[in-house]
Order: structure tokens, then C-alpha cells, then sequence
């Protein structure tokens, strides 16, 4: 049985877990020209990180505050999520944002949601003048794998608890799933555990996961197939 007195700590990724969309991805669409889309594939090539990705990328914005604060008003979190902090705080359990985004975007939709309480490490997102924007990255680090600018096997090792669980989607996640106990993924996260073989759970949204949590002796045994398939009927 898990030893809740341990307090575990859970990290969180943003884009495409927490919120419905890639925040990122989407503003491009609305308020970019379309060579964002040329930047893009360079990354997912591998030709340059996603630091020089998102450099490149958000300086394309053409966006005032005002546009900016509209859009982001519309963006939905998983349904499931505050629910999931709540019975997450009331077993002790200690809940941190990583994300490769852009903090502003993250706090103002959390904000609507009751959540900016939650710790978030991310990019910093900077006004130029009136219309464009700038990052900046406070927890970059110069020898990260991913060449990403939010290092995220870095902040986890810097903030683990006794047992740390990962929730994530993406290529921002891979390093960080090797640090942690236990991995509930996501999209990509999923074939990246898979083929590095990494304890995970694969999941859908927080409702799956809130189902998983419920049966705390699993959490931290590296699950089976007949585990995760008693786990599923559940629902």
C-alpha cells in the first residue's frame, strides 16, 4: 500500500494534458504567419530544439494583450483536472506544472479555473512593444538531451519527492519520464515509454487517471497488461 506520509509529488505537463490544445500551436494558427509551420517541421526533424523552435516561433506573433487575453479566455482544461487536484491535495500528494510553453498563457487559464495556486515551471513570455513577444528561458539548461527550453529532467530532479509520477504527452516529456517512478502517458509519451521501457500507464484524460489513483497498490508496480486492463473495466 502507498505510503501517503511520503507525500509523492506529481508533475504535471500543460499542453495537450492539462489544457485540451497545444496553447502554443494554437496562437500560431490565429495570430502567425504560416512559415511558423516551416520552423515547425525543422523541429520535429531534428534539425533544432525546441529552445530555438519557440524562439523563432513566438516572435512571429502578431498579437496585442488584448487579443492575446481574448483568445486565451477560450481555451479548455480537461474537464476532470480541478477534480483531480482536489482529491490529490486531500490524500497529500503535492502537484507541480512543467510545461515547454508559455507561462503567462498557462497562469491566466489556470487563474479561470481557481488553480494559479499550483506551482508552474515554464518559458517566460515577454511583451517587445504592442504587438510582438518574446521568451525567455529561466530553466534552460545548456547540456539537456532534448535541447529543450524548459529542461524538464533537470526541474524534476532538482524538486522529487520520495516517489514522483510524471503526467505527460510529448517529446518535452521523454527525458523527465526517465527520471520519475511512475509515468501516466499520453499521445507520443506513450511509444517513447514503450520503447525505452518505462513504467507507464497509458491514459486518455484525467478521468482515467482520477479511476487509476483510486487503486493506490498499483501505482507504483510497474504495470501489466492484466493490471491495466482491471483497472479500464472499471470505468
Amino acid at each position: 500500500m502507498l505510503n501517503l506520509n511520503k507525500q509523492p509529488r506529481i508533475f504535471c505537463d500543460f499542453d495537450g494534458t492539462i489544457a485540451q490544445v497545444d496553447v502554443i500551436d494554437s496562437l500560431l494558427e490565429n495570430f502567425a504567419p504560416p512559415q511558423w509551420r516551416d520552423i515547425e517541421q525543422e523541429w520535429k526533424t531534428g534539425k533544432i530544439g525546441s529552445r530555438e523552435c519557440l524562439t523563432r516561433q513566438v516572435a512571429l506573433l502578431d498579437m496585442s494583450q488584448f487579443q492575446l487575453d481574448q483568445y486565451l479566455n477560450e481555451i479548455e482544461i480537461d474537464s476532470d483536472f480541478p477534480v483531480f487536484v482536489k482529491e490529490m491535495f486531500s490524500k497529500g500528494y503535492k502537484i507541480t506544472i512543467v510545461s515547454d510553453g508559455l507561462d503567462y498563457a498557462i497562469q491566466r487559464i489556470l487563474t479561470r479555473y481557481h488553480l494559479n495556486y499550483l506551482p508552474v515551471f515554464s518559458n517566460h513570455l515577454q511583451t517587445i512593444d504592442e504587438r510582438h513577444w518574446q521568451l525567455t528561458f529561466p530553466h534552460f539548461k545548456p547540456e539537456c538531451k532534448a535541447i529543450s527550453g524548459h529542461c524538464k529532467c533537470s526541474t524534476v530532479k532538482q524538486h522529487q519527492s520520495t516517489h514522483s509520477i510524471l503526467i505527460g504527452d510529448g517529446t518535452s516529456d521523454f527525458c523527465a519520464a526517465e527520471e520519475v517512478d511512475m509515468v501516466f502517458a499520453k499521445h507520443k509519451l506513450i511509444s517513447h515509454c514503450v520503447q525505452k521501457n518505462i513504467a507507464h500507464y497509458p491514459v486518455q484524460n484525467f478521468s482515467e487517471i482520477r479511476n487509476i489513483f483510486k487503486h493506490s497498490d498499483f501505482i507504483f508496480h510497474k504495470p501489466t497488461l492484466a493490471t491495466t486492463h482491471l483497472l479500464m473495466e472499471t470505468y
